[in-house]
């Protein structure tokens, strides 16, 4: 069903991490060295960041990416899913469903966060039938990988 990435993982990383960058699912593309930095930090610690492989009859089909903080809000670990991406010809078969219960299991963690584009309505279902609830207030975000961009 799902596993923790290993070393060997890198170009199915890759694959999946440009998939999930290239779908509807986000507003837009990231840098290939923005994969590269994130692959390299998930091979040296996992105190803030994890990966796992989605699997289904021991062929991988997805990915999914989870930061880790501490939340004093929740009064915890708080884990945000930054991204999650499953082959559409997996979809439905209760990945996403088995991986969020194998979360929500977790006693180390206070909080579980997810990110929706608006028009994913699908996405939306799905998450809030695993509990998500919206939040009333918006995020803003500072890039500095597009700040670069933004001064040349």
């Amino acid at each position: 069903m799902f596993r923790p990435l290993t070393p060997g993982d890198r170009e199915l990383y890759y694959h999946y991490v440009d998939l999930f960058y290239h779908s509807d699912a986000v507003e837009s593309p990231v840098p290939r060295e923005n994969y590269e930095a994130t692959f390299n930090e998930l091979m040296r610690s996992s105190d803030y960041l994890r990966c796992y492989i989605f699997e289904q009859e021991g062929a991988p089909c997805g990915f999914a990416l989870l930061s880790r903080t501490f939340s004093q809000e929740a009064g915890g670990v708080s884990v945000t899913i930054e991204e999650i991406y499953i082959d559409e010809a997996q979809r439905g078969k209760g990945l996403a469903t088995s991986f969020f219960a194998y979360l929500k299991a977790q006693k180390d963690i206070a909080r579980l966060r997810i990110e929706v584009e608006d028009d994913n309505e699908g996405a939306k279902r799905l998450y809030e039938r695993m509990g998500f609830q919206l939040l009333p207030y918006l995020q803003m975000v500072i890039d500095r990988w597009k700040q670069k961009d933004m001064e040349a």
